[in-house]
């Protein structure tokens, strides 16, 4: 082989090479009852470190740089954080000002700067700055809210509040309410479109999902999806919404454009929480009796496997 011709076979070895290891990408899942957290190599599909964390660990974020992983522990009434390159405990941090808030939802902005944390009983979400760790604005929100969600361009932060039935919207410029969104009984996971446009919050007592048009700040539509939907999330080409089913033990997946049920995927036990690779490619489903992670194959819709994690597992977030 010519030198040219070789050199041309080694760099295109080594930009493979930096391609596949840029793409490497892990699922964080916290495990409510052994209070820890399972780190899975999304390449291999094994867990790769587990993780002791806080008592009754639940809502799980990844920074947007994929340094640090936040996790709300809600027995513990704290957060802790953990450094993605040594998969070690950074440091731990209260949730909020009150003594026994229950904190479950956890969002990170955009920009990184900011977490937003549920604190279930007193009904506030706590704004934490992530380079001190401070607490710096505390939000009342609605009645036992559960979880939260950033849109992408980082300007409105949504809350589902299980008993009050609604959607608190935040403005994050000043950390303030500014609407609030009636939808279905007993809301929990709720998510955007890419474009930000729409949102999808998972109502489990009504057993449908409220989709919001988040200019106009209302429903424009509720679709039917079985019983005790969950976890909700938009496919990356915002084509298709993932919603998550603990009664019927299935992902049933949605077309966004005629809000039709495409097809049901069934993941063998109660399905939980949600998140999609990097790539869009799989989704990471908690099954949470069952005490594994379902893998589903979004180009098919399939369930490829299941992978062992600790005991209930509860949130899920991939980077």
């Amino acid at each position: 082989m010519k030198k040219t011709a070789l050199c041309v076979v080694v760099f295109a070895y080594l930009v493979t090479r930096g391609a596949s290891a840029s793409a490497e990408s892990r699922a964080y899942v916290t495990n409510e009852a052994s209070n820890d957290l399972s780190v899975i190599d999304t390449a291999s599909r094994r867990v790769v470190a587990t993780i002791k964390v806080g008592d009754r660990p639940r809502g799980v974020a990844v920074s947007p740089d994929g340094s640090r992983v936040y996790i709300a522990n809600a027995n513990s009434n704290n957060l802790t954080v953990i450094d993605t390159a040594t998969l070690t405990v950074k440091a731990t941090v209260p949730a909020g000002i009150e003594p026994e808030g229950d904190p479950e939802g956890i969002a990170v902005t955009p920009d990184g700067k900011q977490l937003y944390v549920v604190n279930e009983n007193p009904g506030t979400v706590s704004v934490i700055d992530t380079a001190t760790h401070q607490l710096v604005a505390t939000v009342t929100v609605g009645v036992e809210p559960e979880t939260v969600a950033v849109s992408p361009d980082g300007r409105w932060v949504y809350v589902t509040n299980e008993t009050s039935h609604d959607v608190h919207v935040i403005d994050t410029s000043a950390d303030r309410v500014i609407a609030k969104i009636k939808v279905g009984a007993n809301p929990r996971g709720v998510s955007f479109t890419p474009d930000g446009k729409r949102a999808y919050v998972g109502c489990e007592r009504d057993g449908t999902v409220s989709v919001i048009d988040t200019a106009a700040r209302r429903v424009i539509a509720t679709i039917p999806v079985g019983e005790r939907p969950v976890g909700t999330v938009v496919s990356h080409d915002g084509k298709k919404v993932y919603v998550a089913h603990g009664r019927s033990y299935e992902v049933w997946v949605l077309d966004t454009r005629t809000h039709q049920v495409l097809t049901k995927i069934p993941t063998q036990e109660r399905s939980w929480w949600v998140a999609l690779t990097p790539d869009g490619r799989e989704l990471y489903v908690t099954v949470h009796g069952g005490g594994r992670v379902a893998v589903i194959d979004t180009t098919h819709d399939r369930l490829l496997t299941t992978i062992p994690a600790g005991t209930k597992p509860w949130g899920v977030a991939v980077r």
